[in-house]
């Protein structure tokens, strides 16, 4: 005889089965029709229809975040979060797979929701946009949204290898902007001071910093604005850089010794600088140890492989989240071979079979730990005093 997890979970396999074909074609439709983040009005508006067609009810906008919608089902008892991504990259299209990853989510939503009210449970499918960017999951989480939630989760999409246990970086995305005077760069150059010698300053001084911070620091950048033409000492020039650290604590030690990189480089240049955040910073994906064991259990389950994490990969606004409630970022292959994210090779493989067949696994992985996190009172409770310690 069944027990009540082995019965609800054949039902979800059974409607995630009946929908699967229409979850690929959405994923493939965002795929041929990609849009960057803050601008996904119609990747909203397409999977906010897929989420109300199943009986969701969903509001969009959501937080005041044009592109961003929340879909709910159930009606009280512990709240499992469902996030979905669905921004894209410039000139690369769904080249980091959000057009999987949040179709994933949204095809678990479905079954989850058939079944939220008999377990007194309520079900979120929230739509993040601007992971790529000003992750909308920062604004979410700094508001609080998060921050009785049971369990929040998503899938990645990855190449050739899955992973349960996701790490990330903490991450500034700041603009270095140094001023100088113009002047004729030939006939009176002395009379001018060359903003662009300030920023190729600051790029040396951050490059000799790197001997003296920890290995998994990471600084880069690039010059957004090095004058107008030849003849002209530059007046104006800037320099974006993403620092990125294994914590938010370092990342903020770390800042300060930029900002005396940048001091520097004006002082040495004659110019003056300013700087400023271009984009949300990101906080470090704190680990939930009784989270994963749980999710490495529904892997274990459905017989998908996974590697033990394999250090930070990148930044992501999912970090934030966790720092709010217990939080998880599996990913996922899609691949039989190795190609990094955010490359053609990358962009062409989600809308292969082997994308399509994974997002189905993807959103069986998703609907058993839902429901994992809804019956065991015990499970929830130590995945809370994880993010606490």
């Amino acid at each position: 005889m069944k027990n009540l997890y082995e019965e609800l979970t054949s039902e979800l396999d059974h409607v995630i089965s009946e929908n699967a074909v229409d979850a690929a074609a959405l994923s493939d439709d965002l795929a041929d029709n990609p849009e960057l983040g803050g601008q996904e009005f119609r990747s909203s508006e397409k999977m906010s229809d897929f989420l109300q067609k199943a009986g969701l009810q969903v509001e969009r906008p959501f937080m005041d975040i044009p592109t961003a919608y929340r879909a709910t089902a159930g009606d009280g008892g512990p709240v499992v979060a469902l996030l979905a991504e669905y921004d894209a990259l410039p000139g690369l299209g769904h080249a980091c797979g959000h057009c999987l990853s949040g179709a994933m989510s949204l095809l678990a939503g479905v079954a989850l929701a058939k079944i939220a009210k008999r377990v007194e449970a309520t079900l979120w499918v929230v739509g993040t946009p601007s992971e790529e960017t000003d992750g909308a999951k920062v604004t979410m989480s700094e508001a609080g949204v998060f921050d009785e939630v049971a369990l929040a989760t998503m899938i990645h999409a990855d190449s050739d290898r899955s992973h349960v246990g996701y790490r990330s970086l903490a991450m500034d995305a700041l603009e270095f902007r140094f001023t100088g005077k113009a002047a004729h760069a030939a006939g009176a150059p002395w009379e001018g001071r060359n903003a662009l010698n300030g920023v190729q300053l600051f790029f040396h001084a951050v490059d000799m910093l790197r001997q003296h911070v920890k290995p998994e620091v990471r600084m880069h950048g690039i010059i957004s604005s090095g004058g107008e033409a030849p003849n002209i000492v530059p007046q104006e020039g800037a320099a974006k850089f993403y620092f990125r650290s294994p914590t938010r604590s370092y990342l903020n030690e770390l800042t300060e010794k930029i900002y005396d990189c940048a001091r520097g480089s004006a002082m040495a240049t004659g110019t003056e600088v300013s700087w400023s955040n271009v984009e949300f910073s990101f906080d470090e994906m704190i680990p939930n140890e009784p989270a994963e064991r749980m999710m490495e259990g529904v892997f274990d389950e459905l017989g998908v492989p996974y590697d033990p994490p394999h250090g930070a990969q990148g930044s992501s606004d999912v970090g934030n989240v966790s720092h709010r409630c217990p939080a998880l970022q599996p990913q996922l292959s899609i691949m039989d071979v190795y190609a990094a994210h955010h490359t053609e090779e990358f962009e062409r493989a989600v809308k292969t079979d082997r994308a399509h067949s994974a997002m189905e696994t993807g959103a069986r992985i998703l609907a058993r730990a839902a429901l994992k996190t809804w019956l065991n009172r015990d499970l929830r409770e130590r995945m809370r005093s994880a993010i606490s310690r």
